[in-house]
C-alpha cells in the first residue's frame, strides 16, 4: 500500500521533476528556503491552515528546508475593516513569494460574488493559475457512500479544472437593476489558447500517471452549441497527438451520472471552470468526505505563484468549534511541496495521512469520529515523527 501511494505523488508531479537525490538518511542536501504566503481566509481557514503549518514545521525539521511564512489577514473581516478583501497592491505583494498556502473563502453576512472575487479569484486569473488541479482518491481506513467501493484506490481520479476563464470570467451585466423588467446577461468566455493549453495539460497528465491511460473530457455542446463546441473540437484535435491515451467525450449530466454509477472507470477528467467544480464536489463525497479534498491552483510555467487550498470552503456552521477536518489543508500541503519540488518531503505527508486514516484511532468529525482539528494535525505530525 505504501508503495501505491508513492507512486500516486511522483506521478502527478511535473514531467520534467525526478525525485531529489538524498543522503543515506533520506535528506536532501541542499539546503532549499521556499517563501510562503499564508491566507487563512475566512471561517474555518484560520483553523485547518494552522494545522496545515504545523505539518511543515514538521517537515522543515525531518528535511534539509526551511519555510519563510508571511500571514495576511485578508477576507471578510478585512472586508469589514476596509471595504475590500484584500489591500489594491495585494497581487504584487504576493506575486514575490514562492507559493500561497490558502484556508478558505466566505461569509454568510457577505454575498459569495463579493468574497470570491475580492480574493479567491483574483489570485486564480492575476497568476495565471489556469489548472486547477483536485484528486479523488479513496484512503485507507475511509468508507465510500457508494456500495461495492471499500478498498483504498478502489476509486482514483484527478479532475482538472480550467481555472482562469469559461464561465466563472464574469463578463455581463445588469439592465433595468431594480425594476420589475430586470434583465440579467452573463457570459461565459472560452479561448483557443485557454482550452489547449488545459487539455495538454491533462493528456500528459494522464500519459504519465501510473493508471488507466485514460482521459475524459466534460462538455455540454449540445446546449452550449458555441463554447462547448469549441472546447470538443479541439479536444478532438489535439488527441490525435495523444495515440497511446484512451479517450471519451462526456456531456456534463452524463458525466455526474457516471461518476455515482462506474467512479472506477476515471482516470484523468477535463472540464471546463464550472463544471469542474461541479465534478470535484460529486468526487469528494463518493471518496469519504469533502474534508479530504485537496486542490492546487497552479501556474504550471512557475511564471507566477501558485496556490493550495483545500475544497471544502468556510464552513461556517462549524467555525470555532475545533471540529473542522484539516487533513485536506494538510494533503494540499503535500502538493505545495511536489509543486515546488520537494517531492520526498511531499510523499512523507500523504503518508503521514494516510497512517492517520488507515489506523483509525484519530477520526474526524466528518468521518464519523469525535477527533479536534488540533488532534488530527497531531496525529499527523506523529505519524510524520514515526516514519524516521
Amino acid at each position: 500500500m505504501a508503495a501505491w501511494h508513492r507512486q500516486k505523488a511522483l506521478e502527478h508531479s511535473a514531467p520534467d521533476k525526478l525525485p531529489i537525490a538524498t543522503n543515506h538518511r533520506g535528506i536532501t542536501p541542499h539546503m532549499a528556503n521556499h517563501k510562503i504566503a499564508l491566507i487563512g481566509g475566512d471561517g474555518i481557514g484560520p483553523e485547518v491552515i494552522k494545522e496545515g503549518v504545523k505539518i511543515l514545521r514538521s517537515i522543515e525539521r525531518r528535511y534539509n528546508l526551511t519555510f519563510d511564512f508571511q500571514d495576511f489577514p485578508w477576507g471578510t473581516d478585512y472586508y469589514f475593516k476596509h471595504g475590500e478583501m484584500m489591500p489594491p497592491d495585494g497581487l504584487d505583494i504576493l506575486a514575490s513569494f514562492d507559493s500561497i498556502f490558502f484556508g478558505a473563502v466566505g461569509h454568510p453576512d457577505v454575498q459569495d460574488h463579493i468574497t470570491l472575487n475580492g480574493l479567491l479569484l483574483p489570485m486564480r486569473r492575476g497568476f495565471d493559475q489556469y489548472v486547477c488541479q483536485r484528486p479523488s482518491v479513496l484512503y485507507p481506513g475511509v468508507a465510500s457512500p457508494l456500495k461495492g467501493y471499500d478498498k483504498a484506490g478502489d476509486i482514483d481520479m484527478m479532475v482538472i479544472r480550467e481555472n482562469t476563464e469559461g464561465e466563472y470570467a464574469n463578463v455581463g451585466g445588469l439592465l433595468y437593476q431594480g425594476h420589475p423588467n430586470e434583465v440579467a446577461v452573463q457570459a461565459g468566455v472560452f479561448t483557443r489558447h485557454g482550452i489547449n493549453r488545459v487539455i495538454r495539460y491533462s493528456f500528459e497528465l494522464a500519459r504519465r500517471r501510473n493508471g488507466k491511460k485514460k482521459l475524459a473530457s466534460i462538455t455540454k455542446s449540445n446546449a452550449q452549441g458555441f463554447s462547448m463546441v469549441l472546447w470538443d473540437r479541439i479536444f478532438d484535435e489535439i488527441k490525435i497527438e495523444y495515440p497511446d491515451i484512451e479517450t471519451e467525450s462526456l456531456l456534463v449530466d452524463a458525466a455526474c451520472m457516471n461518476f455515482i454509477r462506474r467512479p472506477e472507470s476515471f482516470d484523468v477528467v477535463v472540464a471546463s471552470n464550472l463544471f469542474g467544480d461541479i465534478l470535484t464536489d460529486i468526487g469528494a463525497i463518493i471518496t469519504g468526505s469533502v474534508g479530504l479534498a485537496a486542490s492546487g491552483n497552479i501556474n504550471p510555467e512557475k511564471t507566477y505563484p501558485s496556490m493550495f487550498e483545500p475544497v471544502h470552503g468556510s464552513a461556517p456552521d462549524i467555525t470555532g468549534k475545533g471540529i473542522a477536518n484539516p487533513i485536506a489543508t494538510i494533503l494540499s500541503a503535500g502538493m505545495m511541496l511536489e509543486h515546488l519540488g520537494e517531492l520526498e518531503a511531499a510523499q512523507s505527508i500523504q503518508d503521514a495521512c494516510m497512517t492517520v486514516l488507515r489506523d483509525g484511532e484519530t477520526v474526524p468529525a466528518d468521518l464519523g469520529g469525535s477527533a479536534t482539528t488540533i488532534q488530527i494535525g497531531t496525529a499527523v505530525v506523529n505519524a510524520l515523527e514515526s516514519a524516521h
